[in-house]
């Protein structure tokens, strides 16, 4: 009979945080309608539980305004991709050398696809030996988060910003 009695009394916390003390379920809604604010349950598990007066719609307002600053707080990471052929020049690999450093010191991950076209896809070490020699070029600036592996007619690999 007691744990009833109990189970009807909660822990009230104003709105400033103050404790108001343990009262009757009733007493409490009673409370929170004379200063025109919500009970809210707090701590359901608490022995007896804790309410808290508060103006529930502006609390979740203020979350969801919490929450969107915090997203625009983080930076989105892009990932570019520059593309090669295993039969790529010298000049063209040092275009992409050049694009590979601004795309990392712009704080973006870079995809380096070499596409095989006809029978080049019989000579994949040609292309493994093209995206290490890329590596090696730029391991100052990024650092290899995947490395080369093929997906299709085409052989990857991701570099990160270091």
């Amino acid at each position: 009979m007691n744990n009833q009695i109990r189970a009807r009394e909660v822990r009230v916390i104003d709105a400033n945080g103050e404790q108001l003390g343990v009262m009757h379920i009733r007493q409490a809604i009673d409370v929170a309608n004379e200063r025109e604010l919500d009970l809210v349950e707090v701590a359901p598990n608490a022995n007896p539980p804790v309410c808290r007066l508060m103006d529930y719609g502006k609390y979740l307002y203020e979350k969801q305004k919490r929450e969107r600053e915090s997203r625009k707080a983080q930076k989105q990471v892009d990932v570019k991709e520059v593309r090669l052929s295993p039969k790529i020049g010298e000049h063209d690999v040092q275009v992409a050398l050049t694009k590979i450093r601004k795309f990392a010191k712009e704080g973006d991950k870079i995809r380096i696809r070499i596409r095989f076209r006809g029978r080049e896809i019989h000579h994949p070490e040609v292309a493994r030996e093209l995206l290490q020699r890329v590596a090696t070029e730029v391991q100052d600036v990024t650092t290899v988060e995947a490395m080369p592996n093929m997906d299709g007619r085409s052989m990857i690999m991701v570099l990160a910003p270091a």
